[in-house]
């Protein structure tokens, strides 16, 4: 299925493009097949990406990469997404670089969600929890705004192959927060809470969202 969308987006790539590029195994592929245009046609692709895996996985490939303090807005961005509903409403932030791939959503003048079938639902939120970007003096301030607020729980990720939390590029840690139900304003209302950077809350950020399914590529 990410091998579908990814030869979608690769479609749309065109000479001299400046691209935002977010992270995650669907963001992987699509840079895999673009790879192949800029190596078969000598396409010159230019990358604004989210993350250091990003960054390297785009060097190896033939890519350019410019340095995400680029001061600009980008023509189009794309990424992945753990879940997303119709309304294009998506929750990310799984691989812990949500602040930088809202960043980039906003930039891009298109933003474009990318995943296979399984990631849409019906119901956002449900069996996914809300990834919260937090200043570490500001958790347990985090922990009590995210339950006021109707989070069931909010917990510390932890880290593998490391003692303790994971920690973002910026510095920060990661609270997934498991809400009953996702509304308009929560991703507003979340930001507001003392110590809390961002969410992987992304509502009205997206322009379009490509799907993989069993019989072919669609949008929503």
């Amino acid at each position: 299925m990410k091998e579908i969308v990814a030869r979608e987006i690769a479609k749309r790539v065109k000479n001299g493009d400046v691209i935002g590029v977010g992270t995650g195994t669907t963001v992987d592929a699509a840079l895999t097949e673009i790879g192949k245009r800029v190596k078969a046609e000598g396409l010159r692709v230019s990358v604004v990406p989210t993350s250091l895996q990003s960054a390297w996985r785009c060097q190896e490939l033939g890519l350019t990469v410019v340095y995400p303090g680029y001061r600009g807005h980008l023509s189009w961005g794309f990424d992945g997404a753990d879940q997303v509903n119709k309304s294009k409403w998506a929750i990310k932030g799984k691989g812990g670089a949500m602040l930088q791939e809202k960043i980039l959503a906003k930039r891009c003048e298109k933003f474009v969600i990318i995943v296979d079938e399984t990631k849409v639902v019906s119901e956002l939120g449900k069996g996914c929890p809300v990834p919260v970007e937090v200043v570490p003096e500001g958790v347990i301030l985090a922990e009590e705004g995210l339950r006021a607020l109707g989070a069931r729980e909010a917990v510390i990720r932890e880290g593998s192959g490391k003692h303790g939390p994971v920690i973002t590029e910026r510095g920060n840690i990661i609270l997934d927060a498991f809400f009953p139900a996702i509304t308009e304003k929560l991703e507003g209302e979340i930001k507001s809470i003392i110590g809390v950077v961002d969410s992987g809350l992304f509502i009205g950020y997206a322009s379009e969202v490509v799907v993989a399914g069993p019989q072919g590529v669609y949008s929503l």
